[in-house]
């Protein structure tokens, strides 16, 4: 048996082993190279873009997108920007400046309430209907006001629980007035305590409550203000990026076609600058009409009503230092005063520290006249008391009397005089505000519309001028 020839060929190097694939169980194994990984959608769309950017036609496609993405980004945000002021200016006069107003209006009424109970108390059984009308008047003042503040409160503010606290001290204070009142009208000296003591509740209760509630409302008017005024940084940046992109493509489409205009650049740089223009100017009037509503309203009308208040509790405290007749004292640097008649000089320094300051803010002749008329009410007021007081501590309780409730020459008749000068110039000035703060919102009517509008047709204007160009390359 003869065997097939061996051959002498040496057998092929062997190459490097291929690694196995992973299988799952069961399945044979796969041998192979390892598989690409895919690119993610943005890198491909880099790439694409990349790729673009070497052709003309593609530039302009990024360039057009580009300019209409800024033209309308700075419409929506002129938008947003304008929107928000105008609402800020818009609370500023209908929200948060009333609001302050009724606040102090309520601490006001609490306070004119208090004088008009002591001073019926001085009179006794002759009580006048003026004084109970004025008294019942204030208390249901003090009341609506109460509700327009709870209703316009935010839930679980300070401003919630500052009102109920007052809503439960009112009718505490009207009972102990009304028993007041009973037991002087028959005669039982236990009545001056009780208005004693309703005094200390409205005092050092109610009215330093009422004033919290004061201070929380020019707080949020003041928050108002902060956010109507501030200029549109964001929004004007970017209508200045606007205008410099597209006055660089038309620059750019110049030195390429030699062509002047292109109408849909032209179109879109005017409808931008329009935009700027409109926001810059009209937040300027807007701006300038809120901080003269600020200045020559808010400021004024704050003293004003501080200067009114301390008119009121000096009334009050002259009267009630008669009620007293020394019972109530207070030690101040080792010496002791009547405490009524102590508190009384407090008040009037205030009063006169207001009028002052209000004189230097008041702008014209409607508001200064009525708080000098006040100073010189307040100057004989002063020169009266005096006398009432000499007579009352000479022993002389009814010419002391007299001269403070009676009728013409008495401290009331100042304190009158007084309280009706300052009402009208408080008027004045709550006309002055509204007159200011409505033409600052009124510069941004039709801003945030206006914008949004001419950013669109501005967008359109830029892809249209770019889309004319492209025409060009097919």
């Amino acid at each position: 048996m003869t065997h097939p020839p061996k051959s002498s060929a040496a057998p092929p190097p062997a190459g490097p082993a291929m690694p196995a694939i992973p299988s799952q169980p069961g399945s044979p194994a796969r041998v192979g190279p390892p598989p690409v990984p895919r690119r993610t959608a943005f890198a491909e769309g880099v790439e694409q873009v990349r790729a673009a950017a070497t052709t003309e036609p593609g530039r302009l496609r990024i360039i057009g997108a580009v300019l209409a993405l800024l033209v309308v980004a700075f419409g929506a945000v002129t938008a947003w920007q304008a929107s928000e002021r105008a609402a800020a200016a818009d609370d500023v006069l209908h929200r948060s400046q009333p609001l302050s107003s009724g606040a102090a209006g309520i601490y006001r009424s609490l306070a004119d309430a208090n004088t008009a109970a002591s001073s019926g108390f001085l009179a006794g059984g002759q009580e006048s209907a003026d004084s109970r009308d004025r008294y019942e008047k204030d208390i249901r003042t003090a009341a609506a006001g109460l509700v327009t503040a709870a209703t316009n409160a935010e839930p679980g503010s300070p401003s919630e629980a500052t009102i109920a606290e007052l809503n439960r001290l009112l009718p505490e204070y009207k009972g102990l007035i009304e028993r007041a009142r009973t037991y002087n009208r028959q005669g039982y000296p236990v009545g001056g305590a009780y208005l004693r003591y309703a005094n200390e509740k409205m005092q050092k209760e109610m009215l330093p409550a009422a004033e919290d509630l004061y201070t929380k409302e020019n707080q949020r008017l003041d928050a108002d203000y902060g956010d109507a005024t501030p200029y549109p940084w964001v929004a004007i940046a970017l209508g200045v990026l606007a205008l410099a992109a597209l006055g660089w493509a038309q620059h750019r489409t110049y030195r390429r076609t030699n062509r002047l205009l292109n109408h849909g650049l032209v179109a879109a740089t005017a409808a931008t600058a329009v935009v700027l223009l409109w926001l810059v100017v009209g937040h300027a009037v807007a701006r300038s009409g809120l901080n003269g509503s600020y200045d020559h309203g808010i400021r004024s009308l704050k003293v004003l009503h501080d200067a009114r208040i301390a008119s009121l509790k000096a009334r009050g405290n002259e009267n009630l230092s008669l009620v007293a007749r020394g019972a109530e004292t207070v030690t101040v640097g080792g010496q002791t005063y009547d405490a009524y008649y102590y508190d009384f000089d407090k008040d009037m320094t205030v009063l006169g520290k207001g009028l002052t300051e209000a004189d230097g803010l008041a702008d014209d002749r409607a508001g200064t006249e009525p708080v000098k008329a006040a100073e010189g009410n307040m100057a004989v007021w002063k020169k009266r008391h005096t006398s009432a007081r000499t007579e009352d501590e000479n022993g002389n309780y009814q010419q002391a009397l007299d001269m403070v409730i009676g009728g013409k020459g008495a401290t009331g008749e100042c304190f009158d005089s007084v309280d009706r000068n300052l009402a009208l110039a408080i008027d004045h000035e709550q006309a002055e505000f509204k007159q200011a703060a409505g033409d600052g919102r009124d510069a941004m009517t039709g801003l945030p519309i206006g914008a949004a509008v001419l950013a669109v047709l501005g967008a359109a204007g830029a892809v249209a001028g770019i889309g004319r160009r492209l025409s060009e390359y097919r």
